[in-house]
């Protein structure tokens, strides 16, 4: 270690930068494959000529297709928040409460590595 720290600061900010691009990657391949569920159900309605509004089967394949497509947008949400953190983790500011300024407890950022606050708040 350096005098001044900074190879366990360059360490620790090394761990991160793989938390958040593994992470990227989980959340990158559930986009994946939520986008072929959305075109599959797209596709299965289009050709479907039943009416499955008032299909006593159970869920209408409108039902899923606004199902899938929602837990598409949460990902797509995190993947923007996860840019946020690897931007603040490249500016300096990673850790660092955005309202209050204080740190951002460590378990909180291994709980929840793109946190933005203190758990305060």
């Amino acid at each position: 270690m350096g005098h001044d720290g900074r190879v366990t600061e360059n360490a620790a900010q090394s761990d991160v930068a793989e938390v958040l691009a593994a992470r990227e990657r989980e959340v990158r391949e559930q986009a994946a494959t939520l986008a072929e569920q959305l075109e599959g159900l797209v596709e299965a309605a289009a050709g479907a000529n039943a009416d499955d509004e008032h299909d006593p089967e159970g869920a209408t394949l409108a039902y899923e297709r606004e199902q899938v497509a929602a837990l598409l947008r949460n990902t797509e949400e995190e993947l923007a928040e996860l840019a946020a953190a690897r931007a603040r983790l490249a500016e300096g500011t990673y850790g660092t409460c955005e309202v209050c300024g204080g740190p951002i407890a460590p378990a909180r950022l291994e709980a929840r590595p793109t946190a933005r606050t203190c758990i305060t708040c």
